[in-house]
């Protein structure tokens, strides 16, 4: 008979424990770093970057096809290197061969865009392949850094004006075992570039894994060896900038995630001292200590508002996101005490994910792989954010909470081609193609720069008086506040451009069989509701045709995707898309099993409720109520709060509906009292909470 100190059991124990890895980093078969421009070996970090010009890695022809430059003026703030010099490609394409072993390969282009040789940074659009890949087309590194710093200024973050930026890819190399990155600069304009690093890594880091998890689709993409991937984001959540010299072997950068949570609700971030236990599941390389060490986690305001980031990205790709999670939390010792849902833009990725399940114990590191698509509802290629939040699962209330270590986000090549349009930036920034062709000067005069300043400066005051103008003749709308985005395709002028899908006419009559009347699941003044089938049949949703003829259907059908295509959290109903074809106002939602909290109280067959589920309904949609309050970016006002609109999913879970009435609240948030003159809504007033007109 076995007992507990047998040491069958203590064996018997250890085989249910996962393996633990103490090893050294990844030591990589291949690493090259070119200090492009520069004539001599230069030594940073403890790293070393190597001369293009005396390398073998570049052609014969380098003096007639390129020429070497320093910025007119580096930012203190941008590394000496390799951003003090650059090679500069103005009259044909110029390509880099590396001799390589087989296997995927990060590609790392590190750019500086600044005026070199009289060159100026907004005149240089370029086109960048490798080994048969299109990784950038018509490329404007100035337009690229100047959105990263708009970005980073819009979170309230320091830095450069337009900083240095690193784009990088990873390229499988096949039997060729040579790696090439050609430069080709766009007619009447320039390329650059200031460095190049190339470095190896293991076969099944990215590729080829089967424990991928689609997100809203059955099936997607298998990452394979005739994929290539650019990495969108690298996160330490809850910690600091890691350095490339901090990774595993493989030099990627972490950054912090500061710039991207959203909301002021950005929960806690703790420490954990002790080493990490890596196991064979997650080895030592797949993400620094540091990085698991710490994490962002909801703590005591869990029951507020999701754990949110937002994260801009080039719409009508695929998109693979690994998180990293570790659990550091000593209170944390068996299953299900922190059990919590994942979601990716507005689409369930995990419904219950229990990190104590998958790990076993304090310390040990484990990731998740995700694929999602970002849709292109106009093929434009344009940014949009994509959404990623957790919220605790009710099943874990001894401690409700969520966490994440880290994120690593990639976008996946579409037929061959990784290429975006350049980001659109502020007017601080104008974008301006060169009209002439640029003539190869290594120096320019003093003449040529006074006259430049000049005819700048008055291009920018022209720009400015005519912004102001325009701006006077702009009608502010002011149901959706601050986000009066607009469709480039929408029927209606003034619709928001929603981060979310935008469905055909076509694509809902499918849904719904031509609007047929047994797919009717509800009707009211606004128009019907119909059960749908989207995605080939493998997603059910909830349709709603509003009535055409309505003007005030119109302002309630805009101000609804403007508020839920912002707003993320379990609490509220989740907008999956809209249709504006042909005149239509379409809303498509999350299909709610249970219907409406009306059909569960009076008039109705359905059997009452449980007054213990009648409070876990009243608690939840508090909690939907306190989001809007408390927990988006601006107090938000619902306005037309009532049993109709209160939304329940087959786990009874309470969610708040039909935003077409909501206004933004006062931006000082200090100003608690709002009189929204709406019928049906209870207005806070004093300690009390006195009706505002009839209630339910």
């Amino acid at each position: 008979m076995l007992t507990f100190t047998s040491p069958m059991f203590t064996l018997l124990l250890l085989l249910l424990l996962p393996t633990t890895i103490i090893a050294q980093p990844y030591k990589s078969a291949d690493h090259y770093q070119l200090d492009c421009g520069s004539s001599s070996t230069t030594t940073t970090s403890d790293r070393i970057w190597d001369s293009d010009e005396l390398s073998t890695f570049i052609p014969s022809n380098i003096a007639t096809a390129s020429f070497t430059s320093t910025p007119f003026r580096r930012d203190p703030s941008v590394p000496q290197t390799p951003y003090s010099t650059a090679r500069i490609f103005n009259t044909s394409s110029f390509t880099y061969t590396f001799p390589v072993s087989e296997g995927p390969k990060f590609l790392r282009l590190y750019f500086y865009p600044a005026t070199y040789s009289g060159l100026t940074p907004n005149q240089s659009f370029f086109s960048v392949s490798s080994n048969g890949y299109s990784l950038l087309t018509n490329f404007s590194a100035f337009l690229a850094a100047s959105f990263m710093a708009e970005t980073r200024s819009n979170a309230g973050a320091d830095g450069p004006r337009v900083p240095n930026l690193v784009k990088e890819f990873i390229v499988y190399v096949k039997d060729t075992r040579n790696l090439t990155v050609t430069f080709a600069p766009s007619p009447n304009s320039y390329a650059f570039i200031n460095g190049i690093e190339v470095v190896s890594m293991p076969k099944n880091m990215y590729f080829e894994r089967s424990d991928l998890n689609h997100v809203g689709q059955t099936t997607g993409p298998i990452i394979q060896n005739n994929t290539a991937l650019e990495n969108m984001y690298r996160l330490n959540m809850g910690g600091r900038h890691l350095s490339g010299n901090e990774d595993t072997g493989m030099y990627r950068s972490w950054d912090p995630d500061n710039n991207y949570i959203y909301s002021a609700a950005i929960g806690l971030t703790p420490l954990y001292q002790d080493p990490i236990m890596y196991t064979t599941e997650t080895p030592n390389y797949t993400a620094p200590e540091l990085v698991y060490q710490t994490q962002r986690s909801m703590g005591n305001q869990s029951d507020k508002y999701n754990l949110t980031w937002i994260l801009p990205v080039d719409s009508g790709f695929y998109y693979k996101l690994r998180l990293h999670f570790c659990n550091i939390i000593p209170q944390y010792t068996k299953r299900g005490q922190a059990v919590f849902t994942i979601f990716i833009n507005n689409q369930t990725a995990e419904k219950e994910i229990d990190l104590f399940y998958l790990t076993q114990g304090t310390g040990y590191p484990v990731f998740k792989d995700y694929v999602v698509f970002v849709h292109d509802p106009d093929g434009s290629r344009r940014k949009q954010d994509m959404w990623v939040a957790m919220h605790p699962n009710h099943r874990s209330e001894l401690y409700y909470d969520a966490y994440l270590n880290g994120l690593e986000a990639f976008k996946l090549s579409s037929e061959g081609s990784l290429a975006s349009p350049n980001p659109e930036v502020s007017r601080e920034y104008p974008p301006q193609r060169p009209s002439s062709p640029v003539i190869e000067n290594q120096k320019s005069t003093p003449y040529a720069t006074i006259i430049g300043g000049v005819v700048g400066g008055l291009v920018v005051l022209t720009i400015l008086v005519l912004v102001a103008f325009l701006r006077t003749r702009v009608k502010h709308i002011g149901n959706v506040g601050d986000w009066p985005l607009k469709s480039p395709k929408s029927c209606h002028p003034s619709l928001p451009l929603a981060q979310c899908r935008r469905f055909s006419l076509e694509e809902v009559e499918v849904a719904t069989c031509e609007f047929s009347d047994k797919c009717v699941i509800g009707r009211g003044g606004f128009g019907m509701v119909y059960k749908g089938y989207i995605d080939n049949a493998t997603t059910v949703v909830a349709i709603k045709r509003l009535k055409k003829s309505s003007n005030q259907g119109f302002r309630e059908f805009r101000t609804e995707i403007g508020f839920l295509s912002k707003l993320r959290h379990v609490q509220l109903v989740s907008l999956v898309g809209y249709c504006d074809d042909q005149g239509e106002m379409i809303l498509v939602y999350d299909y709610m099993p249970n219907g409406t909290l009306q059909e569960h109280l009076y008039r109705s067959n359905n059997p009452p409720l449980s007054w213990k589920r009648r409070l876990h309904i009243c608690i939840g949609a508090a909690k939907g109520l306190n989001y809007l309050h408390t927990g988006a970016n601006r107090v938000i006002i619902h306005r037309d709060v009532k049993s109709t609109n209160i939304l329940l999913d087959e786990n009874w879970v309470a969610k708040l509906s039909d935003f077409g009435l909501s206004r933004l609240g006062p931006k000082d948030r200090s100003k608690n009292h709002v009189s929204t003159n709406s019928e049906g809504y209870l207005r806070v007033h004093g300690s009390g909470i006195l009706p505002n007109g009839p209630t339910h």
